[in-house]
């Protein structure tokens, strides 16, 4: 989109995976993101999303899409790390909000956890710097 942040999922051998990067400011930056490839990800009657993570004090964001498309709506749900730590993040689908390139879409349908086709990661508010968020497991309840 024109900025100059990076970012990556590596996986790394103790057993987690690890998105990290650095956002940057250049080019109207501030952001980095990154999300698997479309794919049949739903489940009927989903209440939550649990992540285990283990972050570094940042706000973190949570997408889904329910579309196959590179861009469009995402439903996305914020949560903070506490530093150096494991913990359990519980995200209720009714958090999620809808969004187009970070701004709510008031008319848009509800998350629809059956629909969803991506998932993905986020770091954005111009969060500038380094960033890294370990990731044990995402799952559903």
């Amino acid at each position: 989109m024109g900025g100059c942040s990076t970012s990556s999922l590596r996986y790394d051998p103790t057993g987690h995976a690890v998105f990290e990067g650095v956002v940057k400011a250049d080019n109207n930056g501030g952001f980095a993101s990154v999300r698997t490839h479309a794919m049949d990800l739903g489940v009927k009657r989903a209440n939550a999303y649990v992540l285990s993570v283990n972050g570094d004090g940042k706000r973190y964001k949570f997408n889904l899409r329910m579309g196959n498309s590179f861009d469009g709506v995402v439903y996305q749900v914020a949560f903070v790390t506490p530093t150096g730590v494991w913990t359990s993040k519980h995200l209720p689908v009714s958090q999620f909000i809808a969004t187009v390139r970070g701004r709510p879409v008031p008319d848009a349908p509800g998350l629809d956890p059956a629909l969803v086709r991506q998932i993905g990661l986020m770091i954005s508010d111009r969060q500038m710097g380094d960033f890294s968020l370990k990731v044990r497991s995402i799952g559903i309840v």
